[in-house]
């Protein structure tokens, strides 16, 4: 009998009912945690060897409701379970709004007709060269990931590409790929993104953008490698359609039209240097002002009212182009809050920090080689707890410095397994709240994904595993 994931929400909902019960089997504890400054935030991160474990408390009540004791940890309780959630929905409710709104101006956008006259023209502009259109984006999105941390704020762009390689003869995982395999590989060999180097080794106290070198050179071996098995599989769908993935999928769009022949007009062009400008001016001030999800949110909403006003859109035309982009947007927007979920239930039964606290212990009795790829394999499987690289980094970079000095281990070393295994795992992981909404809105199964960039994943861990080797034997 064929397996089949179910759908997102049930899969999701399945692991949450599985970490609420790891949470009567896994001993509680917590670290101590001490705050501090990282630029105009701050930040809580793990007292290394601080870690203690509390007593259990079990009751016929706190199977059903919330029962907390002083002193000791309670497993996750049915209402616990159901409260998770809305709380998850809570903690990312800025993402939410944020995917929610873009969506909905990209499709005012598309509706204008701007989305269509440019993709006509790139057409036939690269018609005989397509290879050297997808290598320029496929570069494009990964230096913009690999440098700036850019990943959700591509999640709009998605409906595009997929028209895009619709236009051009490949099927829909290639489209997907085309736009989600440059922002992993470049968050995976990470350059300078402020959201997993930086704070990594700002924790590690490294001097900011050292060691850059290897990870430059890491990074145009990812993207060589995962550029050639993008092309390699578009060639085998171009060859036979049965060569899909998603051989049976009739490729249409609900509430997005067929790339049609419009010609460029000023309007066309107006309304994508708004885009273009606009984009780089929040991004701009991301980088310099330290915009958040809210400030990137309110941009584009300027973005929408600038582009309605130049294209002459009635109050109707605009908020039906609107809410249509808002209903196209609420699988993907709803699935971050239901994978927050997890990390919610595995937080409120206190079991993160036991998984820490027995690994990092397990690790100090490797030798120095077999424990960096220990750290890396550690890494990987923490991400899938803690998909967020920023929260990742405070929880375990604190106890994997200190582990380094005691191997003798250099503390890029402990960065570089850190980068490496968050990145890799965010690929394949369903707790991955970004991965599952560009799922969701591209309208592919987790499963299809999985089989499709599996191979790919093991190539690029194995290079991961040699990489972190090389670096131990020559002290990186």
């Amino acid at each position: 009998m064929k397996f089949k994931i179910p759908h997102v929400f049930i899969f999701l909902s399945g692991i949450i009912l599985f970490c609420a019960a790891l949470t009567y089997v896994i001993p509680s504890g917590s670290f101590e945690r001490t705050t501090r400054m990282y630029g105009k935030i701050e930040q809580s991160v793990v007292v290394p060897g601080s870690y203690q474990e509390l007593p259990k408390h079990f009751s016929i009540k706190g199977i059903f409701i919330n029962e907390k004791v002083t002193g000791k940890a309670s497993p996750i309780s049915l209402l616990g379970i159901l409260t998770a959630i809305p709380k998850g929905m809570q903690q990312s409710a800025a993402l939410i709004f944020f995917i929610f709104i873009v969506g909905a101006v990209f499709n005012v956008i598309i509706y204008t007709g701007t989305i269509n006259a440019v993709l006509f023209f790139l057409i036939q502009k690269f018609r005989d060269d397509q290879n050297k259109l997808f290598f320029l984006v496929f570069l494009a999105i990964s230096l913009m990931t690999s440098i700036m941390g850019v990943v959700s704020e591509l999640i709009p762009l998605i409906p595009i590409f997929l028209l895009l390689s619709k236009e051009f003869g490949y099927d829909r995982m290639f489209g997907f790929a085309l736009i989600t395999l440059p922002i992993f590989i470049g968050w995976t060999a990470s350059i300078t993104n402020p959201f997993n180097v930086t704070i990594a080794q700002q924790i590690a106290e490294l001097p900011l953008g050292s060691g850059m070198g290897l990870r430059i050179v890491l990074f145009i071996v990812f993207l060589g490698i995962g550029f050639n098995y993008l092309i390699r599989y578009g060639k085998r769908v171009k060859q036979n359609k049965s060569n899909s993935f998603l051989s049976d999928d009739a490729f249409e769009f609900e509430g997005v039209k067929n790339i049609e022949k419009q010609n460029f007009t000023s309007k066309h062009f107006l309304t994508l240097a708004t885009l273009v400008v606009g984009y780089t001016i929040i991004m701009a001030a991301v980088q310099t002002s330290g915009w958040g999800l809210i400030e990137m949110t309110g941009g584009f909403i300027g973005i929408g009212i600038l582009v309605i006003m130049i294209n002459g859109l009635s109050g109707d035309e605009s908020m039906k182009a609107f809410v249509n982009g808002l209903e196209m947007m609420i699988i993907p927007a709803l699935v971050v809050g239901v994978a927050r979920a997890i990390s919610v239930v595995m937080q409120d039964g206190m079991i993160v920090d036991t998984i820490l606290a027995q690994v990092s212990t397990g690790l100090m009795k490797m030798p120095k080689f077999v424990a960096g790829e220990g750290m890396l394999i550690f890494q990987t499987i923490l991400n899938f707890f803690i998909p967020s690289a920023s929260g990742q980094a405070l929880v375990s970079m604190p106890l994997m410095t200190p582990l380094s000095d005691l191997l003798g281990i250099s503390r890029q070393i402990a960065v570089l397994a850190y980068v490496l295994g968050d990145g890799l795992s965010n690929i394949v992981i369903p707790t991955n709240g970004v991965l599952m909404a560009m799922l969701g809105l591209a309208g592919i199964s987790f499963e299809k994904w999985f089989r499709f960039v599996l191979p790919l994943f093991m190539i690029l861990t194995a290079i991961a595993m040699i990489t972190l080797l090389i670096a131990i034997w020559v002290g990186y």
